[in-house]
């Protein structure tokens, strides 16, 4: 099976590739605007928003995973996320039909729900609150719509929580180093649950689907059960790491106010912070999403989510690092 991905220089196209590359049934492209940090033999740099150049690249393929996207929540100007996110879909899509392509695997997101929704299903009504959420679900419907007219296409889509791993440096990783330093604030009671997936499992079940679902118009969310709070992955940091780490606790105004004071600093500075009010927003509301579907269709992921955290906070804080490469995300 000869497979295109789309945006798969990142973090966890760099993963699939390395899962998928030794495998004789598989013969992978990566087409990117960023040149790949260990699979450049495999990479050809395109951009999803350009027509002919996915035209071209797509020729001779039996499907595609599409992972392209603005997805950082500080993208500027906002018209970004549209662009690629549902523009680069429109793309897609019309360079598959022109090659005869109709096996598609789509990375979307949690983030089509919205924020403090109790467990959402995959069929729970979208309410996205930002921009990239908006714009992921604005793709996921031009792929419904395009579904109507192709009902012999294969279109998977996958909604994963927030993604973790050696080597990303998003929101999780942040957290980890935080409280691994011994310097963390807990905002809030510590009580919110967060649902979380680890790149390996991830990655492992995108294999699971070119392999396994074949037909249809199917939608999954990923996450790693079961989800922990913020109590326990403090208590857990603490016992991988072999480490003391006491947690403060701030009520949440106090939090709020802080990311507000942050905002302004970064508007008058014009630079990027790690401490926002969107993020200590996201930091104290529970995202807990249901996976139901996902572990119970026939996949079994490879690492617990323990595992997956020990893994990472091994990689990361424990054993001498061989290089600085790093993948940025949220």
């Amino acid at each position: 099976m000869k497979i295109a991905m789309i945006g798969a220089s990142g973090f966890v196209g760099t993963r699939l590739i390395d899962l998928l590359k030794d495998d004789k049934q598989y013969e992978i492209k990566n087409i990117d605007l960023q040149p790949s940090h260990f699979f450049n033999d495999i990479t050809v740099i395109g951009d999803v928003r350009e027509q002919e150049k996915i035209d071209s690249e797509l020729k001779g393929y039996d499907a595609v995973v599409l992972l392209a996207a603005q997805h950082r929540d500080d993208v500027s100007p906002t018209s970004l996320y549209y662009d690629t996110n549902v523009g680069g879909m429109e793309v897609t899509l019309r360079a598959m039909e022109k090659n005869g392509i109709k096996r598609i695997v789509f990375f979307s997101s949690v983030a089509v729900y919205g924020l403090n929704k109790e467990n959402p299903d995959e069929n729970h009504p979208a309410d996205p609150f930002n921009h990239y959420g908006k714009s992921k679900w604005q793709a996921e419907q031009v792929l419904q719509k395009w579904y109507e007219t192709h009902a012999d296409w294969n279109i998977d889509i996958i909604r994963p929580t927030v993604i973790f791993g050696e080597r990303n440096r998003g929101n999780v990783y942040n957290l980890l180093k935080q409280i691994s330093s011994g310097k963390f604030l807990m905002v809030g009671n510590g009580k919110n649950r967060k649902s979380m997936a680890y790149v390996g499992n991830i990655v492992a079940f995108v294999k699971y689907m070119i392999d396994n679902v074949t037909d249809g118009y199917n939608v999954f969310n990923y996450i790693d059960k079961p989800d922990t709070d913020m109590n326990n992955l403090v208590a857990h940091v603490s016992k991988v790491l072999n480490k003391h780490i006491p947690a403060t606790h701030f009520p949440y105004w106090l939090g709020m106010l802080g990311g507000y004071c942050f905002d302004a600093l970064a508007f008058v500075t014009r630079k990027k912070l790690t401490v926002s009010s969107v993020r200590v927003k996201k930091f104290c509301a529970t995202t807990e999403f249901d996976a139901t579907k996902v572990h119970s269709c026939g996949f079994k992921a490879p690492f617990t989510l323990e595992e997956g955290l020990a893994r990472t906070l091994e990689f990361e804080f424990v054993h001498p690092r061989t290089d600085d490469i790093t993948f940025k995300s949220e």
